[in-house]
């Protein structure tokens, strides 16, 4: 796990920009404190940061070459499947400098071109010069694990594993408002776009080939639709779902630096922490809770789990003290704005576990392909069971008049009833994207001082809703849409951030194209949610997981946001002047968020002020 970065400029004017390459691989420092690489000829500029996880040597330094310097890679990532790949390609009599995976991934590239990513397992984003040919080649793995940006216009093409580093390049900076009208709605930025007028991210499953100063992208790889379903019983299901994470595990427990795992005490990280348990001894396990608010706080399950399986267990406990003090530091690390609160528990628990190894696996994938949130229990009950819609329609105005938040049990219950109550007059499409929005589009052109972005991309997005048959088409597009742009990114930047690498079993894509497959009856039904994944492994977990309602990795976002961070709000959001001299928003509107938060019923006003506060964090470092 690395960051990488680099320009291929088409002409005098573009190459002046070679001399900020140094600039943006510093940038991304925090990602590869282990080693510093550059590569420059005449045209191109390689730029590596290096987390040295296997052949630690500096033989994996990068960027590395090949053929007598033909072929040069900067690479992020894992290719897990590099040891069986390295013996096909020495029965080839290749010879090689390195044990690392890069060496292979350069090697099997130089023999099969982009054939080369149908065979290779694991999460990479990498670039690829050819001097005979003059050409880029630049690939990002399936799910969109690792991430990829790039800029381009007529002098240069740039690219890099974050923002800070394509900005270091020197671009004049401007705000994409229908990036910040969909952040708005989804407290994220979504593929192909960025907040950065001009940058785009490279889509997961994608590879771009840039030559002549062309540059042109091409899909590999999709999530699965299948027009029919595996015809398979459910126990011979479960037993192939039983050996294919054990052997994705297996895969992922390859490192030359020391391992371990987040365990939250879900049933997602506690599978792998079952699995990666049984296959190494002393296996070290990282949880984190918050001190004063049981409602957030998991830690007993995960300790639960950690006896059974003999971990070498720490727990974390959070303060509002700390919280504060990192926070700076947090949003310092986004590198466009991004309001998945439950970033803030992943930095700190990345902090603390990397103080111990340098590698962790996580959970991360599970719900998006087994169906683990509540909206897929309430879909699929909206669909089927008239009683629960029976149940919602009574009492909605009931919920109507009580308080309603995300703090507490009673105030939450009142909050979703409502939430799916709206939910289920809607047709599909529609229905998606407000389950997956904290905003409506109304709202968000309430508080913006010039609305009227257009909406364009969400027919793109919403595509594998356009001929919906089940509530599989809901897990896919989440798969496709929910998990890159949100999950994954979050993982990404706050565990580099550290220079930790995440690792994600349920993510191996021949898992997911199994999971995919299977018929939406064998993941989700009246009273269980990831159905097949709970009973495959009900004999080996605690008993106390089975059918545990899910939490999520959530934290007391209101009660800071109330607490110990109201002078930050007060600082850089509610404040008149400074929102009045930016132009962007309605003065107006961010008083009635502040009211609301601060009301007996906050509902989620506290998820739209912290999106708005790091937003403005955000815009005053970039701006």
């Amino acid at each position: 796990m690395c960051g990488i970065t680099g320009i291929l400029a088409f002409n005098e004017v573009g190459r002046f920009n070679l001399t900020n390459l140094e600039k943006a691989t510093t940038a991304l420092a925090h990602r590869g404190p282990d080693n510093h690489g550059t590569f420059v000829d005449h045209y191109i500029g390689l730029g590596h940061r290096r987390l040295s996880i296997i052949d630690t040597s500096a033989n994996g330094n990068q960027p590395f070459s090949i053929d007598n310097g033909r072929y040069v890679i900067s690479y992020n990532g894992e290719i897990f499947n590099y040891q069986i790949l390295r013996k096909e390609l020495l029965s080839k009599g290749i010879q090689f400098k390195s044990e690392s995976d890069t060496e292979v991934l350069l090697h099997l590239y130089a023999q099969e071109g982009k054939k080369c990513l149908d065979k290779i397992n694991g999460f990479f984003a990498f670039a690829i010069y050819d001097s005979v040919e003059q050409s880029l080649f630049i690939a990002r793995d399936r799910l969109g694990i690792k991430p990829l940006l790039y800029f381009q216009d007529e002098f240069k093409f740039l690219f890099g594993s974050e923002m800070s580093a394509i900005l270091a390049y020197g671009l004049d900076q401007k705000l994409d408002l229908n990036a910040l009208n969909y952040y708005l709605q989804l407290n994220y930025t979504p593929a192909p776009i960025t907040m950065i007028e001009g940058v785009k991210k490279l889509e997961p499953g994608h590879y771009l080939e840039v030559k002549n100063g062309s540059v042109t992208t091409q899909r590999y790889y999709d999530v699965p639709k299948p027009t029919e379903f595996l015809e398979i019983d459910y126990s011979s299901a479960s037993d192939r779902l039983h050996e294919m994470l054990q052997q994705s595990v297996e895969r992922r427990m390859i490192s030359d630096v020391p391992l371990g795992c987040f365990l939250s005490g879900g049933i997602d990280s506690s599978v792998i922490t079952a699995i990666a348990s049984s296959q190494t001894t002393a296996l070290k396990t990282f949880s984190i809770g918050f001190e004063g608010n049981k409602f957030f706080d998991e830690t007993k399950y995960a300790e639960l789990v950690a006896t059974k399986f003999k971990t070498d267990h720490t727990t974390f406990r959070l303060g509002h003290e700390e919280i504060t003090n990192e926070l700076q530091n947090i949003v310092e690390h986004f590198d466009e704005p991004f309001a998945d609160s439950s970033a803030i528990p992943v930095f700190l628990l990345s902090k603390k576990t990397r103080e111990q190894v340098t590698v962790a696996l996580s959970g991360d994938g599970a719900d998006e392909i087994f169906s683990g949130y509540n909206k897929h229990a309430a879909w699929w009950k909206m669909e089927n069971d008239p009683f629960f819609r029976k149940i919602i329609g009574v009492a909605e105005p009931i919920a109507q008049l009580l308080p309603k938040s995300r703090s507490g049990s009673l105030a939450n219950a009142n909050r979703q009833i409502i939430r799916f109550a709206k939910a289920m007059k809607m047709p599909n499409i529609q229905r998606y994207w407000f389950l997956a929005s904290f905003a409506s589009q109304h709202q968000v052109n309430r508080i913006l001082k010039n609305p009227g972005a257009e909406n364009a991309l969400i027919d793109k997005w919403m595509e594998p809703m356009q001929q919906y048959q089940s509530i599989n088409d809901v897990l896919r597009l989440d798969t496709k849409f929910v998990l890159p742009n949100d999950m994954l990114k979050k993982v990404d930047l706050m565990s580099m951030a550290q220079g930790l690498e995440i690792r994600v079993p349920f993510l191996d894509h021949e898992v997911v194209d199994f999971v995919m497959n299977l018929p939406p009856e064998m993941k989700i039904d009246r009273s269980i949610r990831k159905k097949i994944l709970q009973d495959t492994y009900r004999s080996i977990l605690p008993s106390a997981l089975y059918k545990r309602p899910k939490k999520g990795f959530e934290m007391p976002l209101q009660d800071w946001l109330m607490g110990s961070l109201k002078g930050e709000l007060s600082k850089h959001l509610f404040n008149r002047n400074l929102i009045e001299d930016q132009g962007l928003f309605q003065w107006s509107e961010i008083e009635i968020l502040n009211q609301q938060l601060f009301s007996n019923s906050p509902g989620d006003s506290h998820v739209r002020v912290w999106a708005l506060y790091v937003f403005q964090k955000w815009h005053s470092k970039y701006f």
